[in-house]
């Protein structure tokens, strides 16, 4: 990992015809087509919330450090058992976001 990267965790999964990608470590969620689709979605999402919360200068701390709730953190390492299991067919994913220089 390079020293000036955050590691964010995030998963997909299939239900009833699309995709529901999440980011556990800002509580984001998209949906899309494919999987593609929903991770494009979910990355896009990402950047504008960080961008933003970054610029908030009253509230950018509490919005980088908002988590989703345990229920979606439970599914999360849930999937990671059953693909390991079973080969299933939802996805963990990390992205990289570059930290801003000191």
């Amino acid at each position: 990992m390079n020293p000036k990267q955050l590691i964010i965790k995030c998963y997909a999964k299939q239900e009833e015809g699309f995709w529901i990608a999440v980011c556990l470590d800002f509580c984001l969620a998209t949906q899309g087509d494919s999987l593609e689709d929903a991770k494009r979605k979910l990355e896009e999402q990402i950047s504008f919330y960080v961008t933003e919360a970054l610029q908030d200068k009253e509230y950018g701390s509490q919005l980088l450090s908002r988590r989703a709730p345990l229920s979606s953190w439970l599914e999360y390492y849930l999937i990671r058992v059953t693909n390991i299991l079973f080969h299933k067919a939802s996805v963990i994913f990390d992205e990289t976001m570059p930290l801003r220089p000191a």
